[in-house]
Order: C-alpha cells, then sequence, then structure tokens
C-alpha cells in the first residue's frame, strides 16, 4: 500500500528536524526541511497565537515544495511576565537574537524572584497540511519552573532554565528520549503521529520527491 512517507518541516533549525525525526520513527516517515530547498526562506510569523504562526509556515512549505508539510510553532510562557516572551521566544532580545541572548535577557527579567513565582509552560502547536485541502492542528504543552541559572549541555533555547516538573531536570540535563516523553513537542507529535497513522490506514497518498 502506498502511503504517506514523507514530509517537509518547515524549517532551517537543525536540531528541531533532528527531534522531529525521531519523534516520527514510529510511523518511518521520512522528514526533509527549508534547508534540503536552497534560497527558501521561511515566511514571517505574523500571527498572534503559536497556532497561527505555525500555519502560516506549513502553508508556505507546502506551496514551496508540494509535499505534505508540517510545521511546529513553539516558546516559552512565564506566569510573572505575562505570558512573555510566547510567540516571541525565538526574538525575545530581539530579530537577530540567538539562544544565549534569549536566556541573558529572561534571566534579567526575572532576577529577583523567588522558585514559587517562577512558574512557566512550553507550548507547541503543530500543523500539517496535506495536498487537497486537509488540515490538521495538534498542541502540546509541558510545565515547569525557570531557574536562576542554566543546567546541562543539551537540547537548545530555553531548555537549560526550565526545570520540567515531569523529570525534575532541565530539558539540558535531560536525555533526548526522556525530553521527548515529557515536552511540549513531544506531545503534540503524539497526537499527529496518532492521526496520521488513521489517515494512512484509510487512504493512500503518493508524493514526488523533488
Amino acid at each position: 500500500m502506498e502511503m504517506l512517507n514523507v514530509v517537509i518541516l518547515a524549517s532551517h533549525n537543525a536540531k528541531k528536524t533532528r527531534e522531529l525525526r525521531q519523534l516520527l520513527e514510529p510511523l518511518a516517515i521520512g522528514v526533509r526541511s527549508l534547508a534540503d530547498f536552497p534560497g527558501a526562506e521561511p515566511p514571517e510569523e505574523t500571527g498572534s497565537t503559536f497556532a497561527g504562526n505555525a500555519r502560516i509556515k506549513a502553508a508556505y512549505a507546502l506551496e514551496l515544495s508540494g509535499l505534505p508539510a508540517l510545521a511546529d510553532d513553539s516558546g516559552l510562557e512565564v506566569d510573572a511576565l505575562d505570558g512573555a516572551p510566547g510567540v516571541h521566544s525565538a526574538r525575545f532580545a530581539g530579530p537577530d537574537a540567538d539562544d544565549a541572548g534569549n536566556n541573558l535577557l529572561l534571566l534579567e527579567k526575572l532576577a529577583g524572584l523567588p522558585p514559587e513565582r517562577r512558574g512557566a509552560r512550553f507550548v507547541s502547536a503543530v500543523t500539517v497540511m496535506l495536498p487537497g485541502g486537509v488540515e490538521k492542528t495538534f498542541v502540546g504543552e509541558t510545565r515547569g519552573r525557570m531557574l536562576d541559572s542554566p543546567r546541562g549541555g543539551n537540547g537548545f533555547g530555553y531548555d537549560p532554565l526550565f526545570l520540567s516538573d515531569d523529570l525534575g531536570l532541565t530539558f539540558a540535563e535531560a536525555g533526548e528520549a526522556d525530553k521527548n516523553r515529557v515536552s511540549h513537542r513531544g506531545r503534540a507529535m503524539r497526537e499527529f503521529v496518532e492521526w496520521a497513522g488513521k489517515v494512512r490506514s484509510r487512504k493512500s497518498y503518493t508524493f514526488r520527491l523533488m
């Protein structure tokens, strides 16, 4: 039976691509990314929600490639900052910010706050768009609190500062399997994997690899 066997991830982020490849292993779905399409630049993320931005990126990747498109938009919402940085997580310290700059600004804004006021959650919205108009969005979240100094050398983004309620470790201290088991993106992706399995059992999709 012909199957939905490849998706394009609407991202250049190599670490995110690797993470999603691992999460999709149960369905043997191959993952390509915008890095496989020279000159492809992700669209401006003008949405006011994670789901809105995921949809913008998925639509761009589908139009670019003709392949089933998968887009994740995720970020950190800190209780004491009224949900900031939120959809601006990747650009918290400015349009050219990197992980170190974003983390430094977050530490500055939380300076002096006791642990009980450092609650936060990671949120992920994963949108899939298939040729022909099928579209679904899956949302996952995970709670924890922000530390006052980084711990661990794994992961990316705010992982070194986020102490997971589920693991008792920062996401940067956790192994990939443990992080994926409880992470916001892992939870959203498991919902996608369950849905994709049902879709593939009902209907065949064949796509041209470019």
